[in-house]
């Protein structure tokens, strides 16, 4: 089992930038396919992007030119670098993790991102 604590988020001016970050204990990342997930206008949680075990990585549409998600399996965390805010960003962005072995899935406890000027 994995546990996984967010941080990074905070208040931000539209244009700028935060990393978020996802550190996992309790088992290593490597068994995991690892992704960012907001709540989003309708307060369910939307795909933000997300890592494979493999390597393979892929992002929303919305934030694939501004946003990437990466790993440092030395550090046993993912991140999320988010560039080019914007204030349709803000929201709640949580951390999940799969176990590629058995499918079972975890969440963080979440981390605020608020974009304004």
């Amino acid at each position: 089992q994995v546990h996984l604590v967010e941080s990074g988020g905070g208040l931000v001016q539209p244009g700028g930038s935060l990393r978020l970050s996802c550190a996992a204990s309790g088992s290593f990342i490597s068994m995991y396919d690892m992704g960012w997930y907001r709540l989003g206008p309708g307060k369910e949680r939307e795909f933000v992007a997300g890592s494979t075990a493999g390597g393979i990585t892929k992002a929303a549409d919305s934030v694939k030119d501004r946003f990437t998600i990466s790993r440092d399996y030395g550090q046993n965390t993912m991140y999320l670098h988010m560039n080019s805010l914007k204030p349709e960003d803000t929201d709640v962005y949580y951390c999940n993790a799969v176990d590629i072995l058995g499918g079972n899935g975890y969440w963080g406890q979440g981390t605020q991102v608020t974009v304004s000027s």
